[in-house]
């Protein structure tokens, strides 16, 4: 299969990487020093304390490149749309568009460039970091679950699980990939964001009465907002997870809270944003979330 990744971080150098073994694989960025560093010396990939070398062509500008197969976008969100611009000379007619970004949504996106039976959405459990251009290391490896938003009629998600299997992970189709995708955006919506505009690391949630009546109004809405899409959700259920994420983990940072303090545009339109979305899709109001939204992208431009 001719494979290209966008995004050279962490994620996107862990699947580029692993993905070249069998298949041609295009890692693009715009960083010049990666693109470099990965051309001559190889992508190194550190796995349980050894590193391996990978071979994917890396490059910056794909305007000499054939349209592929399939396109894996591992790019910030709020840089999605200026990525897929940047590449669309790779986008054939045949050409599938996945992503595993965090949050939801982002086949709002990609349906500027395909028709819909060409997204796949769906999430990652592997984690990894960056260690040196062209050098990361992955942290652990978890299920890659992937789905459509329409019926695959051409037999595609076999065809890649069977892809992603022989290169060293582990895919899963789910038939219902977007319960999954609100399963994992449920603590994101309420924990992340208000640790972002608080500026407080995950622990002070659940200790501080007026912040964790903040963060069940946020679930509270959220989970409104899922049943108004047909989802299945357990406000009860969902609550205590988050509480136990904000106990089990005092001193995490989010990237929200993270970005914020460093002066970065945040991804909270993928995150809250999307409830916002889903919430006038359906007709459900989520005004708490719009507030969010509103408060992170004030922090943004102070």
């Amino acid at each position: 299969m001719r494979i290209a990744v966008i995004g050279a971080g962490a994620m996107g150098s862990i699947y580029g990487g692993h993905l070249s073994l069998h298949n041609d694989v295009y890692l693009i960025d715009t960083n010049q020093t990666v693109i470099q560093q990965i051309n001559q010396n190889g992508l190194t990939i550190q796995e349980n304390g050894q590193d391996t070398v990978y071979h994917p062509f890396a490059v910056a500008s794909t305007e000499e490149v054939e349209p592929v197969d399939l396109i894996i976008l591992f790019v910030k969100a709020l840089f999605s749309q200026a990525a897929l611009e940047a590449n669309k000379g790779i986008i054939g007619p045949d050409t599938y568009l996945m992503t595993l970004q965090n949050g939801s949504g982002h086949e709002d996106i990609l349906g500027e460039f395909v028709p819909e039976n060409r997204i796949i959405i769906g999430t990652t459990e592997d984690n990894g970091a960056v260690l040196a251009p062209g050098h990361v290391r992955r942290g652990g490896a978890g299920n890659t679950n992937i789905g459509m938003l329409v019926p695959d009629t051409e037999g595609f998600l076999p065809r890649l699980k069977e892809t992603l299997d022989s290169c060293g992970f582990c895919g899963h189709i789910h038939e219902n990939i977007q319960q999954l995708i609100w399963n994992k955006l449920f603590t994101n919506v309420s924990l992340s964001a208000l640790t972002g505009v608080l500026q407080v690391p995950m622990g002070f949630i659940a200790g501080n009465d007026h912040a964790w009546t903040i963060t069940k109004k946020l679930i509270h809405e959220a989970v409104a907002v899922a049943h108004g899409l047909g989802l299945d959700a357990d406000e009860a259920e969902i609550t205590e997870k988050v509480r136990l994420t904000s106990v089990n983990s005092p001193e995490g940072i989010t990237s929200i809270c993270a970005d914020l303090k460093a002066g970065r545009k945040t991804e909270v339109n993928t995150i809250s944003g999307s409830v916002v979305r889903a919430s006038k899709k359906c007709g459900v109001p989520a005004p708490t979330h719009e507030l969010i939204v509103d408060l992170v992208h004030a922090m943004e431009e102070r």
